[in-house]
Formats: C-alpha cells, structure tokens, sequence
C-alpha cells in the first residue's frame, strides 16, 4: 500500500469498525482532518501592488472586460479509471480521477492559464469521456469547453486530451465529466480560482463538496430509466459532504450481497475559536436540491456562481445542482472544546431514500474522537423548490441589463414516446448529440443545416439574448448555459409579467433553479463559440434536456481551433470505428 495509502487508511471515523479513507475515498483526503486550509492566493506569481490580479478589486472592476493575464500556468494531469470505493460504507464501482473521490482539487490565481492534461483509463469495458470546466467563460478558447458532440469529440479510450484555458473569472467551482450522466459516477473535483475579495476572514476552509449518492452505476440507472415503462424519477441512497456519510446497512434488500459497512465515517471540520472560515459550497450532485446549514451558526454569504455579491446573512443556503456559495462562518457559538453538526439536507423536490447529510465540526480543543450533540435549525422548506428570491443577492460590482437584440421562449416539457420511454423536450426537441460531429467544429466550417434532434438554435450576430424559460413540467430545474455569467433578470411562478428584478443591477450567475410551472427570465452577452444549455439534473440531460447554442456564427466560422481537437476527433472516429459506442441516452 506505500506510505501515503497506510497514512490515508489510518484516518478513520470515530465510530468503532469504521472504514479507513483509502477505502471510502480512495486518494482524497477532502473531508479529513488532513485536508490543509487554503492560503489568500497562489505565491509563485509576480505581485503587482502586494498581489497577482495587481489594482483590480471585486466592487470597482467589470471582471467581463478587466482581468489579469499573469503569464504563470498551473499544470495538472488527471487519469480517469474504474476503482472501487464505499464513500458511505456500500461498496461500489466508480469512476475516480487519479484514484480519488473526490477527484484532486485544481488551484489557480485570478489569469492564470490553466492546462490539464486528461488520460482516459476507463477500460473494463472501454468508454470515452470529455472534462467540462464549470462556469468557465473559454473565452477564445471554446474548444476547452468539455462538452462532447457540442465542442469536442469523446477522448478514447487509452487516449489523452490536454485542455489549456484562462481562468477570467475568479470564486469556486468544480470539473466533471460531460460524457452521459458519467459525473454521477464519481468523475467530479472542485476548483478554487483565487481573487480580490473586500469580505473579511481568517481561515480558508476550501471546498465543501455536496453530492447525492448512487448505489447503481449511472449506466445502469440510464438503462432503467429511459426503458419502455419506466420511471424518470432516478431515486438517489445517500446524501453525501465530500464524499462522505454513513449509511444505514440493514436497508440493504436481502438479495444484496454487496459488502457494507455501518459507521463508514463522516467528514470532519476544523475551526479555530473566534475566527472567521470561508466556506466554498458546491452542489456536485446528480439531481437534488440541497439546503445547507451549520447548527448554531449564521452564514453570510459573500459570492454565488462566480459572482461576489453585497454580504448577507441566513441560516441555510438553497443550492440547485451545479450552484455556489462562498460562505463566511464566524466560530463563536461555543467555547473553544465546542463540537457541532454541519448539514445538507436534499428538498422534497429531490427523489431520495436517505436525504439527510452530516459531518461534524471541531473548535480548537474539541476532542475529534466524540460526535457533536447540537440541535439543527427549524427553518421551513419553501414549496417552491426555487432559489432564494431574486432581490436578495445584488452583485458587488453592478452592470445593468442592456437591451435585448433577441428574445426567445423556450419551454420545458416531458413526454412518452411511441415506445412508452419518458423522454424530456426543450425548446420543442429531446435531444441526442452526436459525438462524431461536434457541433463547434461543422459552425466553424461553415456547415450551419443540422438533424433537428440536435437542438441547435443559432443566434447569427446577435449580441445580446434574452430567453425566457417556462418550465411546463413537474419539478424544479437547476438551467446551467457554457461559457457565460448570465443576468438573472425574473424567476416567479407561472407567466412572466416582464418585471426585472433590479434592472440596473440584476443578480448574475451560470445555473438557476427554474420551479414547477413557473418561469426564468435570463439574458447573456454574447460570448462567440458553441454552447451547451441543459437541465443540470443529470438524468434530464440523459433524456433529452439539452440544446445548443450557436453564439455570433461569423466570428464562431474565423476562429483558429488548434489541430489537437481535430486529431482527438480523428482518434475518436477510429475508435468507434472499431468499437461499439453504446450511446442509449442523449449523450450530454
């Protein structure tokens, strides 16, 4: 085992008969004591004024327009391969890069270049895979976008593909694979870009990592769902914070002999008495809805997505799949020997067994060996299933909403097809990509006719969309647009009224939760590339919720794709070629 897998297995929960990490999370030591806090930015950069971004601030600068460009490049090389894990104690196949879960974390200054050299090593049985870069704008670089059929084409099987992009945007974030409902299956890792901030604190926690948790590969799931007469609600078993919970084995079915442990371990948290810690939340799931909360204390919220907004306090945070929050925690609700509980709790929108997530969080002298004992908040759970409302988060740097050159509707709707498989449409199509032709790579050909079932919307020279989202369908949906921070101008139930919620400063952010029956109202500036626009739900995706977007078609036809995405596509059609590519959903 060597001495980082003997040091990894040494960390165990309190619990007597608890797995040791190497076997819960493999190489990760997130959610352990051993994680260390993160530093205010990377050092090896030039520091102009005292630091790498130089003058620029977060309340006085357009991040859109004005970012660094430090010159420094933060290498990293991600292998992607089957293990097998038991993050909750029930053991499982997983995909894990590097060997871990979750995957290792990727840590850069504001205008770094950042290059990940990815290796497919999913063999037994072979698939491809793609990486996506989550709420990245790929700014000249849409290729780098991860999206298969959309941008690129699958890497193959025991190929490699090195992504190169800038880091224009600073905050938190995550990767994960972009290849079917793959990410679901442990392909995900958090992302820390470092910035100015005028938010105040001591600690840098780091990320906080909230995930529901499958006992069934995706693959499998994917089959039961899209099969005549089956069910679109995918049930998750576990309730995950980075990459850790327990899990009751006794509910196991009888016929199960998949090796299970109780008390498997939870993620452990140290805070120092009196100090300020900044936690960076991301909802890393498949499906659910998560509400998060640390007993005892208040959370002021200083940055959602990739946007630093005007500080404000709560009890809990709402996040939908693929949402952010920076969080500042003030640990002054006990004495220094003082343990509590953090929690994420899946809504009722989710479709969960075990709903309820817990780790524990330690003072300086609190003894790491007890669990804690406190008492969570009584906060309702709205009926929505929605967002906190629109006119609570203002952004810290204001930009007003420009008039629209474009206006689309485009509705949520779900359906049976002719073989009784319940498929979802958006915009009027169920889409399926095609992994051999992406869609950026024909655009800049000047190949713009493509099968409808791509669901394709090209938006010619327009410079700025509004679309509006009407949500025909049961259920909330997280809608995440590549490549673009966009105005969140309106979410409500039912109609739209053409009310702005703070026109001169609407809120910005990359996913938004639309609600049942209801509405969302957003706009983008155009960033020129190819897009993908999908329910970040991972079985709605997998079942048609996607379409395409076709941004400034002129400037998409000059750009200058590097030859490696043509030689990856060339690598793919070989392989597939050869090999059977079992393709039985969308593909996104």
């Amino acid at each position: 085992m060597g001495l980082i897998g003997g040091l990894l297995d040494g960390v165990v929960s309190t619990v007597k008969g608890a797995l040791g990490q190497n076997s819960t999370n493999g190489a990760s030591i997130l959610g352990t004591l051993l994680f260390p806090c993160l530093a205010l930015f990377l050092t090896n950069n030039p520091l102009p004024n005292g630091y790498p971004w130089g003058t620029l601030t977060d309340f006085a600068n357009n991040p859109y327009k004005e970012f660094p460009r430090t010159g420094v490049v933060r290498y990293y090389d991600f292998t992607v391969s089957r293990g097998v894990i038991a993050p909750d104690g029930y053991e499982r196949a997983v995909l894990l890069v590097n060997g871990a879960f979750p995957g290792p974390l990727i840590e850069a200054n504001w205008g770094d270049t950042i290059v990940v050299n990815v290796n497919n090593n999913i063999t037994g049985p072979e698939e491809g895979t793609a990486l996506h870069w989550h709420g990245f704008l790929q700014k000249e670089t849409p290729w780098e976008d991860g999206a298969p059929g959309v941008t690129q084409c699958p890497i193959p099987p025991r190929k490699s593909y090195r992504y190169e992009f800038i880091a224009s945007l600073y905050g938190s974030t995550w990767y994960h694979a972009h290849y079917s409902a793959q990410y679901s299956g442990g392909v995900t890792g958090p992302i820390v870009i470092h910035g100015p901030t005028k938010a105040k604190y001591d600690i840098d926690i780091g990320p906080v990592m909230l995930s529901d948790w499958y006992h069934k590969p995706y693959f499998d799931l994917i089959k039961e769902m899209l099969a005549p007469h089956g069910s679109p609600r995918v049930l998750s078993d576990n309730n995950l914070i980075n990459g850790k919970m327990n899990f009751d084995c006794s509910t196991v079915a009888p016929d199960d002999k998949t090796p299970c442990t109780n008390n498997a371990g939870i993620s452990k948290f140290k805070f120092q008495t009196g100090k300020a810690h900044r936690l960076r939340l991301v909802n890393s799931g498949a499906d659910g809805v998560q509400r998060f909360s640390i007993d005892g204390h208040t959370l002021t919220v200083i940055a959602e997505d990739f946007t630093p907004v005007k500080p404000y306090n709560t009890t809990i945070v709402t996040l939908g799949v693929g949402q952010r929050s920076d969080v500042l925690v003030t640990a002054n609700a006990g004495n220094p020997d003082s343990a509590f509980w953090m929690r994420s709790t899946l809504t009722g929108c989710s479709a969960a067994r075990q709903p309820n997530a817990l780790a524990a969080v330690y003072y300086d002298k609190a003894d790491t060996s007890k669990t804690p004992s406190s008492n969570p908040w009584v906060v309702p759970e709205p009926a929505n299933c929605a967002n906190e409302p629109l006119i609570k988060t203002e952004p810290l740097y204001p930009i007003a909403v420009p008039n629209p050159t474009f206006t689309q509707t485009m509705d949520i709707e779900v359906f049976k097809n002719a073989s009784d498989v319940t498929l979802w449409k958006f915009n009027g199509v169920s889409a399926r990509v095609n992994y051999n032709n992406p869609t950026l790579l024909l655009a800049n050909q000047g190949n713009f006719s493509y099968p409808s079932d791509w669901g394709v919307v090209n938006y010619g020279s327009n410079t700025s969309v509004r679309i509006i989202v009407r949500n025909r369908s049961p259920g909330s949906h997280p809608m995440h647009l590549h490549g673009h921070n966009t105005y969140i101008l309106a979410e409500g139930s039912g109609e739209w009224d053409g009310t702005i919620a703070r026109p001169r400063n609407p809120h910005r952010r990359d996913v938004y939760l639309v609600r049942s029956g209801g509405h969302l109202v957003l706009q983008f500036d155009v960033n020129p590339g190819v897009w993908a626009f999908h329910c970040h739900i991972a079985w709605h995706a997998s079942g048609g919720f996607f379409s395409t977007l076709v941004a400034d078609s002129r400037k998409v036809q000059r750009m200058r794709i590097p030859g490696d995405i043509r030689e990856n596509c060339r690598a793919w059609d070989l392989w597939s070629k050869r090999n059977v590519v079992d393709q039985i959903d969308s593909g996104a």
